[in-house]
C-alpha cells in the first residue's frame, strides 16, 4: 500500500500541476497530428504529475508475517553421575523414551531441541547421541541458559532429563523460570553401603623442611563401628597409613596426616581409602591435594609517602597469601632498616616534597622489582626517570574518575570471568588526566574505563627491564575497589586481593636474564580448563622480540609426552593447548634466538574435579520441587506415554508475528529508469515528428 507523509489533498495540486504544465506546452499548434498532440501531452501529464507526487515523500507500507511453533526443549543432564549411578535397564529407557518424546511431538507440529550441560545454543545435541561425561553438573546454569536464549521465543515447556545431584552453582529451586519444566527422574535413591571423600583441608603453600596437616574427611554410610584403613599417597608411592575408627551414630570422621614438605615445586598428594567388602563404589575414595612448596617467604615492602586508606587495603590483600613476609614503612616513623626485599610497593613515591628518598634510593640500588601507586602527592618528573615503562604528562591536577577493565592482549596472569564482572561494579577512582606513553616492551594489563566509555589508556602497567621489573597502578583510590567488593560479597574481596597478588608475582617470577621465557598462564587448571601458556622473548640486550619458533614438550607423570610448536605473536595470545588430564607435567620450552639456543622449563599443575563420584544417591525431591514451581510434576522413565500426553494437553499454540516494512518511493530504483524512458519516449516522438 502506498501512503504520503502529507495530506492526500495534496496530490489533486500534482495532478493540476501535471495537467497545466501539458496544456501549457501543447495547446499551441503543432506540426503533428492531433493525435499524436494528444499523446504527448498525456506523457507530459504523467511524467509532471509523478514527479510533483514524489516531492510528498510516498512510501510502500508492506505487512509480512512468520508462524513460530511452539518449542520442546529437551533439558539432559548428562553428567557422570547419571551414567555411573543409573541401572543400565533404567537409563536405556531414558534415552530410547527421550527419542520416542521427540518424535512424537515433531509430528504434532512442535519444535524439538536437545540441550546438555556443556551444548551451547548453537550446536543442540541429539537425542542419540548422548554421553554422560560431564564432569560436574550446573542444572540452574543450564535452565537458566535456556531461559536467555529463549527469551521472547515460544518456549513451550523444558522436559528436564536427570538425578537432581548438584554440584555446580546454586540449586535451581531458587531461581524463577517462566516456562513449565517436566522432570524425568533417574538414578537411585536408595541409600548405599559406602565410603567416600568429601572434603580435604590444608594450606596450598607450604615451606621447604617445615611440616604441614593435610586433613582428610571421611564419609560413611553402613560402616558405623568399623574401621577404615586411609593412606597418604604421592606417585603411586604410600607414604603413611593410618586406621581410622567410624564410631556409630555418626556420618562423618576426620583424620590428619602431617607430612614433611619436600624441595621447591608443585606437589601432588593422594589420599585412598582402601575399598572394604560390600562397598557401593570405590570411585569416590579417593581425592588429591595440590601443593606449592616454596624456598621461602617473598619479602614485601610496603612504603607510602604518607597514611593513606590505599596502604590498610594492599597490607590485607597481601596477608590473605602465606607466601609474603610484609613490612611495612612510613618515612618519619621509624627508620628503614638495611635489608634485601623481594618486591617493593611505593604508593606515591617519588613525592614532591623529597619524601621517601631513602626508600627509592634503597630500591634503585639493590634493584628491587616495584610496583608505583601514583596519587595527588606523586611527583611525575621523578617518576619519568625510574625507566618504568611508562611516562606521565598530566595536565595540573586534573583526574578522570575511572574503573578497571581487561586488556585482552594481556597474557602474563588470567583474569576469571567472576573478578571481571567484579571489576565491573566497582566504584569510580581518581587517575591523573594528560598524556601516556607506553615504551617498548611495556604492557598495560588493565585499561580505564570511564563511565561506559572504554578507552585505551592504560591503568596498570608492567615494565621495566628483566634486571628489574616494574608495574604502575595510576590510581590511589583502589581502596574503594576492595571496600564495595567486601560489601558485595560477605567480606571477601576476592579479585582486588589476587590482584595484588598476582602482580607481585609476576613481579618476582623469574627475575633472571633469561631469554625465553615460557610459562603457564595460571597457577593451576583444572580438566575442564582450557590450559595456556604465553612466551616472552628476548635478543641479545633484552629487547622484546616476536615471531620467535618455539617448542614446548609436556611430560607427564607417566613420562608421556606431548609437543607443540607455535611462535610468540605481538599481540600477546597465549598458545591453547585444550583440556589436560589431571596430573602434575614438566614443561620445557626451546628456541633459536639470534643463532643461539635458549631453553626454558617448570612444572604445569591440573587438578583434577572429582565431583560426580562423591554423591551417589539421587535427589528426587530437588526435581519435585523444580517441577511443582513450574506448574508442572515429577515423571519417571516408564511414564514417557503420559507426558507425551501432558504436553499435548497443554495445548500450546503456534504464535504469528507480523512485521511492517516501510520503504520510500524514491528509493526504488526501476522508478528513475521507468521516467527517464517516458522522457526519452516524448523528446524522440517530438523529434521524429519535426518538433524540438
Amino acid at each position: 500500500m502506498i501512503s504520503v507523509a502529507a495530506s492526500p489533498w495534496f496530490i489533486l495540486l500534482c495532478l493540476a500541476a501535471g495537467a497545466g504544465y501539458a496544456a501549457l506546452l501543447y495547446s499551441a499548434k503543432a506540426p503533428w497530428s492531433k493525435a499524436l498532440n494528444y499523446a504527448l501531452a498525456a506523457l507530459r501529464f504523467v511524467v509532471v504529475s509523478f514527479l510533483c507526487f514524489l516531492l510528498l515523500s510516498p512510501f510502500i507500507k508492506t505487512t509480512s508475517t512468520t508462524t513460530e511453533q511452539p518449542t520442546i526443549v529437551l533439558a539432559v543432564d548428562d553428567s557422570q553421575s547419571v551414567g555411573l549411578f543409573t541401572p543400565k535397564d533404567v537409563l536405556g529407557q531414558a534415552t530410547t523414551g527421550l527419542q520416542r518424546l521427540a518424535a512424537s511431538l515433531r509430528g504434532r507440529g512442535f519444535r524439538v531441541e536437545t540441550r546438555t550441560l556443556n551444548s551451547a545454543l548453537s550446536r543442540p545435541t541429539r537425542p542419540d547421541s548422548l554421553r554422560f561425561q560431564a564432569s560436574a553438573t550446573d542444572l540452574d546454569g543450564m535452565l537458566s541458559g535456556i531461559k536467555d536464549g529463549y527469551d521472547g521465543r515460544n518456549l513451550a515447556g523444558v522436559v528436564l532429563l536427570s538425578d537432581g545431584i548438584v554440584n555446580q552453582g546454586r540449586s535451581p529451586v531458587y531461581s524463577e523460570f517462566s516456562f513449565p519444566i517436566y522432570s524425568v527422574a533417574v538414578g537411585d535413591t536408595v541409600p548405599k553401603k559406602d565410603l567416600s571423600l568429601p572434603a580435604l583441608t590444608y594450606n596450598r603453600v607450604a615451606f621447604s623442611g617445615n611440616k604441614f596437616p593435610i586433613e582428610a574427611e571421611i564419609s560413611y554410610e553402613g560402616f558405623a563401628g568399623g574401621t577404615a584403613v586411609v593412606q597418604l599417597r604421592e606417585g603411586g608411592r604410600v607414604l603413611q597409613t593410618q586406621r581410622v575408627k567410624l564410631p556409630a551414630g555418626r556420618r562423618r570422621q576426620k583424620t590428619t596426616f602431617l607430612v614433611t614438605a619436600p624441595a621447591p615445586g608443585k606437589r601432588r598428594y593422594e589420599v585412598v581409602i582402601e575399598k572394604q567388602p560390600g562397598e557401593f563404589t570405590a570411585l569416590n575414595n579417593s581425592k588429591f591435594a595440590y601443593l606449592d612448596i616454596v624456598k621461602g617467604r617473598l619479602r614485601v615492602l610496603l612504603a607510602g609517602a604518607a597514611p593513606h586508606p590505599d596502604l590498610k587495603a594492599l597490607r590485607a590483600a597481601i596477608r590473605q597469601n602465606d607466601n609474603f613476609d610484609l613490612t611495612t614503612y612510613l618515612p618519619g616513623i621509624a627508620p628503614l632498616k638495611s635489608q634485601d626485599f623481594d618486591v617493593a610497593i611505593l604508593h606515591q613515591l617519588p613525592t614532591r616534597g623529597g619524601v621517601g628518598a631513602e626508600v627509592l634510593a634503597q630500591v634503585r640500588a639493590r634493584r628491587v622489582p616495584a610496583l608505583y601507586i601514583m596519587g595527588a602527592q606523586s611527583d611525575f618528573n621523578a617518576y619519568n626517570s625510574l625507566g618504568t615503562g611508562l611516562t606521565i604528562s598530566p595536565r595540573g591536577s586534573q583526574t578522570d574518575d575511572v574503573t578497571p577493565v581487561l586488556n585482552p592482549a594481556f597474557a602474563r596472569f588470567t583474569f576469571e570471568e567472576d573478578a571481571l564482572r567484579r571489576f565491573a561494579a566497582y566504584p569510580p577512582a581518581p587517575v591523573p588526566f594528560g598524556e601516556l606513553r607506553l615504551a617498548g616492551g611495556a604492557e598495560a594489563a588493565l585499561y580505564q574505563q570511564v563511565g561506559r566509555l572504554k578507552t585505551r589508556k592504560p591503568l596498570l602497567v608492567f615494565g621495566g627491564t628483566p634486571q628489574q621489573r616494574q608495574a604502575t597502578l595510576l590510581t590511589d583510590g583502589s581502596w574503594q575497589w576492595r571496600l564495595q567488593e567486601a560489601a558485595d560479597h560477605q567480606d571477601r574481596p576476592d579479585a582486588y586481593d589476587r590482584l595484588i597478588v598476582r602482580t607481585l608475582q609476576l613481579l618476582t617470577a623469574n627475575a633472571n636474564k633469561k631469554r625465553l621465557d615460557v610459562y603457564p598462564t595460571q597457577d593451576a587448571f583444572t580438566t575442564q580448563d582450557d590450559v595456556t601458556f604465553g612466551a616472552e622473548t628476548y635478543n641479545a640486550i633484552f629487547e622484546r622480540i616476536y615471531n620467535q619458533p618455539i617448542t614446548l614438550t609436556l611430560t607427564d607423570e607417566k613420562q608421556k609426552t606431548r609437543t607443540f610448536s607455535f611462535t610468540n605473536s605481538e599481540d600477546g595470545a597465549p598458545l591453547h593447548l585444550g583440556a589436560l588430564p589431571g596430573g602434575l607435567y614438566r614443561y620445557a620450552a626451546r628456541a633459536t634466538l639470534g643463532g643461539q639456543p635458549q631453553q626454558d622449563g617448570g612444572e604445569l599443575l591440573v587438578q583434577e574435579q572429582q565431583l560426580e563420584t562423591l554423591t551417589a544417591r539421587a535427589d528426587h525431591n530437588l526435581l519435585h520441587q523444580l517441577s511443582r514451581r513450574s506448574g508442572s510434576r515429577l515423571y519417571y522413565p516408564s511414564q514417557f506415554a503420559q507426558l507425551t500426553q501432558d504436553i499435548e494437553r497443554a495445548n500450546a499454540k503456534p504464535v504469528i508475528y507480523s512485521q511492517e516494512d516501510l520503504k520510500d518511493l524514491i528509493n526504488l530504483k526501476w522508478l528513475f529508469f521507468l521516467i527517464l524512458a517516458l522522457i526519452t519516449a516524448e523528446w524522440a516522438a517530438r523529434k521524429y515528428s519535426g518538433g524540438i
